[in-house]
């Protein structure tokens, strides 16, 4: 029986070819946010940094670190409204694309056009923070594919990653790294 391609077979297909294709790519996640050689419009030290985002939230946004599980007071807070990068307030998601599927942090379907650049972390966050690990956790639709890194557009900031949940395509994203801004 032949199967038509709809779009969510075609996604599903595009993620495990480039997958497959970075395979023999060093993984980038060990790259400091802002160190990856592309020209963000917003740069400062890391003391300057620092003193803005603070400690915990410089780990997430600037070092790449993932906070851990449910500890996102974003997780309960359902106000309508847009989400802006932590580190240098560009609009990056409306709540209208948010979605709960009862992971420990804060997802989304899409994110505003132009708004976030993607790299790609080792296999099964092999590169990653324990915290990341407990997401993939009972996560089988995984296997040993890369995961997608997401980071700010303007400023280089870690956001998060785009991982399959559900049948879906999701930007699981750190609600460190985002301020909300009511409707």
């Amino acid at each position: 029986m032949k199967q038509a391609l709809n779009r969510r077979r075609f996604l599903k297909g595009t993620a495990i070819a480039t997958a497959g294709m970075t395979m023999s790519h060093t993984a980038s996640a060990d790259l400091v946010a802002g160190q990856d050689g592309y020209p963000y419009e917003i740069t400062k030290t890391d003391a300057e940094w620092r003193a803005q985002l603070g400690d915990f939230a410089f780990g997430i946004l600037r070092e790449g670190k993932t906070e851990p599980e449910g500890s996102s007071p974003m997780l309960e807070d359902k106000r309508a409204g847009h989400f802006e990068c932590k580190g240098c307030d560009l609009p990056l998601y409306q709540s209208i694309f948010r979605v709960y599927p009862g992971k420990g942090w804060v997802f989304f379907r899409v994110a505003e056009p132009n708004s976030l650049l993607a790299g790609i972390d080792g296999p099964n966050g092999a590169t990653m923070d324990p915290n990341f690990n407990a997401l993939l956790e009972g996560t089988p639709e995984l296997g040993e594919l890369f995961s997608i890194e997401v980071h700010c557009r303007r400023c280089g900031s870690h956001m998060g990653h785009i991982l399959p949940i559900k049948g879906q395509a999701l930007h699981c994203i750190d609600g460190t790294s985002l301020n909300l801004v009511p409707a």
